[in-house]
């Protein structure tokens, strides 16, 4: 178990306890965290979960998949820091993950 803290674009913080292998995206639908649609549920088929990873974190999240860099194409606000949440899995290593979340996702 892990905590994820999201920072909405406006400054507002919202830190909640993951269990390992549940998503980021999965914590902040399931915590009613604003601005993570997650519209096809984490099946990477759209970009409706995208997130900034704080700079701290990158390294410890991990390389992205092409497949994820190909999804993140559809995605407003895409910078080097990008990442869709739902293919960010909690794990010991993640604890106290600080994601930023952009103005839209669409």
């Amino acid at each position: 178990m892990g905590r994820v803290t999201y920072i909405t674009h406006d400054g507002n913080r919202h830190t909640v306890e993951l269990d390992d292998g549940s998503t980021v995206m999965q914590g902040a639908i399931n915590n009613e965290i604003p601005g993570i649609d997650g519209d096809c549920g984490g099946c990477l088929a759209c970009g409706t979960c995208h997130v900034h990873v704080d700079p701290q974190w990158r390294a410890a999240v991990g390389p992205i998949s092409p497949e994820e860099a190909d999804m993140l194409q559809f995605s407003a606000e895409v910078a080097e820091d990008s990442r869709l949440s739902c293919q960010i899995r909690m794990r010991k290593e993640l604890d106290g993950l600080i994601v930023h979340l952009p103005e839209a996702q669409h």
